[in-house]
């Protein structure tokens, strides 16, 4: 096959392209806090049949345990952690074959720009891989919160709204495919009319006030997930 000059500059103009727009996602997870968060993890003894909580800080800053007394949960959540360092440390945790597990995870994707494409295929991986390793796990796939950016001080973090809702179809979608129960606490727990967090609810724009909290596990129980 035969092409011109200027065939070959577009093709190589396009394999640049496509170069550029790999170097772009950054898969990075791996820092100082996420190590020791691991560190403690890996010194805390399995226990088998636990119900686990899985996710960024949003997950880490619940009180879980205080929240749901009597039940045995596991708090698997790291400070700004994302769908790749989700799908690094989940293997151990499905070593202890968990009764439930409640992932919500996406956001710090999203704050970093990734494409809604590469955050939905990790949360794909991360359904099958639960499916493949603890077949009998209940998975409930909690959508991903809204933010406010009224109170959002970060600029990155602002303007979103409509690449979460996006983000929040697949989930719905990839539940549905795996057998999972679509948790929707984007619509029917922290959304105010406007799509937004409620405002009360927040500290910051994106992180939970205390009695969110409440709110949370309550509508956890009024659907009988927990």
């Amino acid at each position: 096959m035969k092409y011109t000059f200027t065939a070959l500059a577009l093709l190589a103009g396009s394999a640049a392209m496509a170069q550029q727009a790999e170097k772009k996602i950054d898969s990075s997870y791996a820092n100082t806090y996420y190590q020791g968060r691991m560190e403690i993890f890996r010194t805390l003894p399995m226990q088998k049949g636990t119900i686990v909580f899985l996710g960024n800080s949003i997950t880490e800053r619940a009180q879980w345990n205080e929240l749901l007394p009597g039940k045995a949960i596991v708090n698997r959540g790291i400070g700004g952690d994302n769908s790749f360092g989700v799908l690094a440390r989940l293997d151990t945790i499905l070593l202890s074959k968990p009764s439930k597990i409640f992932p919500d995870i996406g956001i710090n994707d999203i704050g970093r720009g990734l494409p809604v494409t590469v955050i939905a295929n990790n949360y794909e991986r991360i359904l099958r891989r639960v499916k493949e390793l603890s077949p009998k796990t209940k998975v409930f796939a909690q959508s991903v919160l809204p933010m406010n950016d009224a109170v959002l001080k970060a600029e990155y973090l602002k303007n979103k709204k409509a690449i979460i809702v996006e983000l929040n179809v697949h989930i719905k979608k990839l539940a549905v495919q795996y057998g999972a129960t679509y948790v929707d606490l984007h619509n029917d727990v922290f959304a105010d009319t406007n799509g937004d967090l409620k405002q009360p609810l927040t500290v910051d724009g994106i992180h939970l006030a205390p009695k969110a909290y409440v709110l949370w596990v309550d509508y956890l129980k009024s659907k009988k997930y927990i």
